[in-house]
């Protein structure tokens, strides 16, 4: 067995409060192959990605952290969902739908979802086939979902690409009764471990407000007023929404800025419009922006820091404001990389199992509070070249959606795959009721950005980055 990090199992049994799963969607052409055949190559491929052929178990009373081990595909993953009306806007409404749902990583941690023959989606005349790859935090973050599906729907098959933390998974599993009592044994000195680190932990955030205070280090993020998008009425759960926005693009891709910051900036238009529009004009708007950290020493699956974001709305020209933006953001990154950062981590990877579920059930996550990081998420991961394929079809674009919870009621996604990139909308209905209007928001802003990079900058240059 491969036992998973702190981070990881944080996922998994936060999944048990909260639905947190990725979901990562592509567009294909339809094959033309019949969904007995889709499932036949699924299974195939399944079997030859060792991330796609394991499954949590548990320990007794979490005596210490689950464990990856070896399972089989079943056919209850593939999923082949028939809709009344096979056209884009069904594929959208079942897809809400799917987001208000969670796979058990210790039953199996992913599933796939199909939908054949759609008709009117984006990026092609003809019928489309929709692949949507629904997964266990645990197994990965943005990045590592992205790999996964890369090796499923790429025309190489997915077992030279087996990750170095799950193989030894393909060893049989000890006994759980002989872990149980190594884990016994390891606990005085996890517990022994966690004062040592917490202490290191304190002396790291003195030092961290000491270089912040010396103008050595960018200081912690901003902390913004909870707005309507923040709080919701319901109290049965929240009714999932999903809208894409598909661009070409080269209409993201703006001279001196990145596709983020492109996004970021279009969300700080539309947002305050919609707001402003609610009646509650906001006087200042953040966003939370998971940032991929590149430490390849760290075994986690989930790797990334939040980072906190100013959207500067009081900025009237769009261009300056992107700027601040990508200003800000660079020293959001900055702070997040800098090693006194890793104490808290260093704390958490050695914390006893038992401890850290405890705290994690205990967590008020039904209570929004009084300063937020950020109004929404904006999750920006590019997919790699669109030269994937299902079923023999090629793939026209993907998409993403970030979770939503009590504080997060509406995320942003930004996927490119080759020459598109998607805009993907999640929203909570109850806080969000008019999605589609915000959508329309979000298109023109999406479009004010770039008319206005145009017309001070010139058209931009053909890119492939």
């Amino acid at each position: 067995m491969s036992t998973v990090a702190a981070q990881d199992a944080t996922m998994y049994w936060l999944s048990g409060r909260t639905r947190n799963d990725l979901f990562m969607l592509y567009c294909f052409e339809d094959s033309g192959r019949s969904g007995a055949q889709l499932r036949e190559f699924v299974a195939h491929r399944s079997a030859e990605i060792a991330d796609l052929s394991v499954r949590l178990r548990e320990l007794p009373a979490d005596l210490d952290y689950p464990a990856w081990v070896r399972c089989e595909f079943r056919a209850e993953q593939f999923v082949e969902h028939i809709l009344p009306e096979p056209d884009w806007p069904s594929v959208c409404e079942v897809l809400g739908k799917l987001l208000g749902t969670g796979v058990d990583a210790a039953v199996r941690p992913w599933r796939l979802h199909v939908f054949r023959e759609v008709v009117g989606a984006p990026g092609g005349a003809g019928p489309a086939m929709v692949a949507v790859l629904q997964m266990s935090h645990a197994l990965a973050d943005g990045r590592r979902g992205a790999e996964i599906a890369r090796r499923l729907f790429s025309e190489v098959g997915g077992a030279e690409m087996v990750a170095q933390d799950v193989s030894s998974a393909q060893a049989p599993a000890n006994p759980i009764h002989m872990n149980s009592v190594l884990a016994l044994l390891r606990m005085p000195i996890q517990f022994a471990c966690t004062v040592i680190r917490g202490f290191q932990a304190f002396r790291a955030q003195r030092e961290l407000a000491e270089l912040a205070s010396a103008g050595r280090l960018p200081g912690p993020g901003p902390a913004f007023t909870p707005s309507l998008v923040n709080r919701s009425d319901s109290t049965d759960g929240y009714a999932h929404q999903a809208r894409m926005i598909i661009c070409h693009a080269e209409r993201l891709r703006i001279p001196g800025r990145t596709v983020t910051v492109v996004a970021l900036t279009a969300v700080s238009i539309a947002l305050d419009r919609y707001l402003t529009a609610r009646g509650e004009r906001p006087d200042r708007l953040g966003a939370q922006v998971p940032m991929a950290l590149s430490d390849n020493r760290i075994a986690a699956r989930n790797n990334y820091r939040s980072l906190g974001v100013d959207l500067f709305i009081d900025e009237p020209d769009l261009l300056a404001r992107a700027n601040k933006i990508a200003a800000a953001l660079a020293d959001r990154r900055t702070r997040a990389q800098h090693p006194l950062l890793t104490a808290q981590d260093r704390v958490t990877a050695v914390t006893p199992a038992a401890l850290l579920r405890r705290d994690i059930e205990r967590y008020p996550l039904d209570t929004v509070p009084d300063s937020i990081a950020g109004h929404t998420v904006v999750s920006s991961v590019h997919r790699g070249p669109a030269d994937l394929t299902f079923g023999g079809a090629p793939v026209r674009f993907t998409g993403g959606f970030p979770a939503i919870g009590s504080v997060m009621h509406l995320t942003h996604g930004v996927h490119g795959l080759g020459d598109t990139v998607t805009v993907s909308i999640h929203a909570d209905t109850a806080a969000l009721p008019d999605i589609d209007n915000y959508v329309d928001l979000l298109r023109d802003a999406l479009n004010d950005v770039f008319d206005c990079a145009i017309a001070e900058l010139g058209e931009p240059e053909t890119s492939t980055g």
